[in-house]
């Protein structure tokens, strides 16, 4: 894949955010938390443009070559590669979290039976777990992490409205699930979103193994 790069961008910003991503995305192949090529990672460049993945490459393989660049508004910069299709879901956390410089989703196995699980309910409501703590701007485990669970469908702007309205209702959002697909969180940088992940795929897993046992 070619990627002409922007005047603004030097190269070697651009390999250091396409390597932390392709890094990270195949440990998290490795966790098989990315089925058949699905899931999809950025990270913020400048106040402008993101490295996100290109669509469909396998996330266990992940090279600088399988990273392009796209503007706010999910359009190609440079390239006639072709962004995730969730791309949108991405731009959106940089608008609306301006400290957030990492966006990561992944489809586990947990993270997808519990988005079934709980989109009744429509999200689910962690309390007392002590890891909360993992999560930022979470300081107590008698405090209750809200991860709210959107109905999927493949019509990115209607998505993008849900979340957007989650927020404009004045509701806090640390990373929220699709039903039957997967979870999206962030961080301020790799790290912090790498902590989020893991700890919130602890947290779910610890809810279905509480749901079953209380079954049995």
């Amino acid at each position: 894949m070619h990627q002409k790069l922007p005047d603004t961008i030097p190269a070697a910003l651009f390999a250091a955010c396409a390597d932390a991503i392709a890094d990270a995305a195949r440990e998290l192949a490795l966790a098989g938390w990315t089925p058949a090529t699905s899931s999809n990672f950025s990270m913020r460049v400048d106040a402008e443009l993101i490295a996100v993945t290109v669509s469909g490459r396998d996330k266990g393989k992940l090279g600088r070559d399988d990273i392009m660049l796209v503007d706010m508004q999910g359009r190609a910069v440079g390239t006639d590669a072709r962004p995730s299709a969730e791309t949108a879901l991405h731009t959106q956390v940089y608008r609306r979290f301006p400290a957030a410089s990492v966006v990561l989703h992944t489809h586990s196995r947990t993270q997808s039976v519990a988005s079934r699980l709980f989109s009744a309910a429509g999200a689910v409501r962690l309390e007392g777990w002590e890891l909360q703590k993992a999560i930022s701007g979470y300081t107590s485990h008698e405090g209750v992490l809200e991860i709210p669970v959107f109905p999927n469908t493949q019509h990115m702007p209607e998505l993008v409205a849900r979340v957007d309205a989650w927020l404009d209702a004045g509701m806090p959002l640390a990373a929220y699930l699709i039903d039957g697909h997967g979870i999206y969180t962030w961080g301020r940088d790799m790290a912090e979103a790498r902590r989020h992940l893991e700890a919130l795929e602890f947290l779910l897993a610890c809810e279905l193994d509480l749901k079953k046992l209380r079954a049995s």
